[in-house]
């Protein structure tokens, strides 16, 4: 092989390890869901049960557990993924940072105390994504400034499951 070849089997190594390392691949639940208006390999996020949903092919879906926003954070739309990154670093938007001060600018990927946990699925529109957390407990409630939350074990079983251009749907 090439050492362009190589090169590509690496980067996908260095993503495997970065993500599944030390860490059960997640076994989300599969769940009938039918809505006809809805296709096969869309995310629907429902805020008010604090669920994720892969829609699958045949009525199912593969729903994760998940933290949303918190009230008045909650949004409601329609929107795409744009970016999927291993580790990101993380800076406070704004809001965050006019409500909590002391938070650095930048905290690196990988940091015990980045929120974004082992990766995060950047969304259209705004400063939203779909990520991992270094919070495990928040999953199940309403905390987050919009973000949605998930353990790290299924954002990295969703991270293999999809890519950019998914499309992404939330509802109250």
């Amino acid at each position: 092989m090439g050492k362009v070849v190589w090169g590509i089997v690496a980067i996908y190594l260095a993503i495997g390890v970065a993500l599944w390392s030390h860490q059960a691949l997640a076994a989300p639940e599969l769940v009938a869901f039918s809505d006809a208006r809805i296709a096969p390999g869309t995310i629907v996020i429902r805020n008010s049960e604090k669920r994720l949903n892969l829609v699958q092919r045949g009525g199912t879906a593969l729903r994760y557990s998940v933290a949303v926003g918190k009230r008045g954070k909650a949004w409601a739309g329609r929107t795409y993924i744009t970016g999927m990154h291993v580790r990101p670093a993380w800076s406070p938007p704004a809001e965050v940072k006019r409500d909590l001060p002391h938070l650095p600018k930048v905290i690196a990927g990988g940091a015990p105390n980045n929120p974004m946990g082992v990766a995060a699925m950047t969304l259209a529109g705004g400063e939203y994504a779909i990520h991992g957390t270094n919070r495990p407990g928040s999953i199940g409630r309403p905390v987050s400034y919009g973000c949605i939350r998930m353990h790290n074990r299924d954002i990295a079983d969703l991270f293999r499951r999809v890519g950019v251009n998914t499309p992404v749907i939330a509802v109250n």
